[in-house]
């Protein structure tokens, strides 16, 4: 991607080939979240929507932990003070960060670890595929300092991921779900150690990497926009965007390699 489009100050970021990774870079604090760290993931996510050469993004945090949401001092402290414009303005600020990583075409593997609550836990739902260590502790604990569950888009994602009674258990309580609660419930695809969280995560946005890109981009924008889909439109809505792939270079490349009995190697056009 073109060089510091938004000169990033509280993420780090790194190119590991067609892969992005985004790491969170607080760890004395456990990767906790400012207004400046909002805008620069809502402006990066955004500018991956242009970048052709970032395939695929991992999202991680530095150290033993992901994100431990919102800074208590540096946020929730300032908010205090506002009036009802300038809460609204924070707390759409923080609605477009998700709504970044969702049209961003890129997959994005959330590699999660230690804490991820609050708005870390919904930087995680919004990712597409998650990963875990077993002592990841996740946990969308709202309701803990006063506020509703519905953050950021947790009453539309959640739900859609885990089933409606779990989200509403996690959301009502804020308590903890652990590692292998999330696995079983579906929000983690898999747990695995701790010292190789980071490799599992890269491998796999490599192998995502090296498959048909446009087509990737086709799906997560189908699996976003069908949520609220008849399936009649659904069905022609997948229609269309298969079209489209049909007339891709990569679909040609997997005929001719099928025929010639080798392994497509896909270009993303």
């Amino acid at each position: 991607m073109s060089p510091d489009p938004f000169a990033p100050r509280e993420i780090r970021l790194a190119r590991e080939g067609p892969v992005l990774v985004v790491r969170l870079d607080r760890p004395e604090r456990k990767n906790p979240l400012t207004f400046g760290s909002y805008a620069e993931l809502r402006d990066l996510f955004r500018a991956l929507r242009t970048e052709d050469a970032v395939k695929v993004v991992v999202l991680r945090g530095t150290g033993d932990d992901f994100c431990s949401g919102g800074d208590v001092h540096d946020i929730i402290g300032p908010l205090v003070q506002r009036d009802m414009k300038g809460l609204l303005a924070f707390t759409r600020l923080t609605g477009d960060v998700v709504v970044a990583m969702r049209r961003c075409p890129q997959p994005i593997v959330a590699a999660v670890d230690g804490v991820c609550v609050g708005a870390g836990a919904i930087l995680a739902l919004a990712s597409d595929i998650r990963f875990a260590t077993p002592e990841a502790r996740t946990a969308f604990l709202f309701v803990r300092v006063g506020l509703a569950g519905c953050d950021m888009g947790a009453c539309a994602l959640l739900p859609r991921v885990i089933g409606q009674g779990r989200a509403a258990e996690l959301l009502y309580t804020g308590r903890v779900m652990t590692a292998e609660e999330g696995e079983r419930w579906g929000f983690y695809n898999r747990i695995v150690p701790r010292e190789r969280l980071h490799e599992e995560a890269l491998t796999f946005a490599r192998e995502l990497a090296a498959g048909p890109t446009f087509a990737h981009g086709i799906t997560k924008t189908q699996l976003h926009q069908e949520w609220a889909m008849a399936i009649e439109e659904a069905v022609e809505a997948e229609a269309q965007a298969q079209a489209l792939c049909m007339a891709t270079r990569d679909f040609r490349r997997a005929y001719e390699a099928f025929v010639a009995r080798r392994r497509p190697v896909f270009e993303g056009d």
